[in-house]
């Protein structure tokens, strides 16, 4: 008897499992994340390290919405309470709402969330996508204006814009 409910344990543990594909976006995401940044900047000789959490927590406001709660340092110093909204889940469109006017889709293709903006002059391009437990953060800054334009504009050499890459940004979060 004593067996039959540890295998039944076994079962349950594993069906468990299954229905929380961790892979899966949202779901497979949530939790508390923490870990180092590491951020390359251009002529630095050493990656600046910050510390670095990520939590998401489904909202207990509204069905399907999540936190999506950014710390870079110590809450104190620089805590982004953003919430990650659903658009269009069967084409894979979210955004990121920073509860100011601001929001920021983003897109779940490939295994990776993934989005790009413009702020300020400079274009950030992000992904999130998990990878043997961990969560895998990156970001490429550059100015939205390219360096260089090249290509004769025909259709054998059509115009290419190229961009400078000013900063690149890289964590490995574990869960808490």
């Amino acid at each position: 008897m004593k067996a039959l409910v540890v295998f039944i344990g076994f079962v349950l543990t594993g069906m468990g499992t299954i229905a929380q594909d961790p892979t899966s976006f949202p779901g497979g995401f949530v939790g508390h994340w923490q870990g180092m940044i590491n951020w390359y900047t251009e002529g630095a000789a050493k990656p600046k390290l910050i510390n670095m959490e990520l939590h998401i927590q489904p909202s207990k406001d509204s069905a399907g919405h999540y936190t999506w709660n950014i710390i870079y340092g110590k809450a104190t110093e620089d805590n982004r309470p953003y919430l990650l909204k659903p658009v269009d889940t069967a084409k894979g469109h979210w955004v990121i709402d920073e509860v100011n006017g601001i929001v920021l889709d983003q897109y779940w293709m490939g295994a990776k969330f993934s989005g790009a903006f413009t702020v300020g002059g400079t274009t950030i391009l992000n992904s999130y996508w998990l990878e043997e437990g961990l969560l895998m953060v990156e970001f490429y800054s550059y100015p939205a204006k390219p360096v260089a334009t090249t290509g004769q504009g025909t259709e054998d050499s059509p115009k290419v814009d190229s961009y400078h890459i000013r900063s690149y940004q890289k964590a490995v979060l574990r869960r808490k």
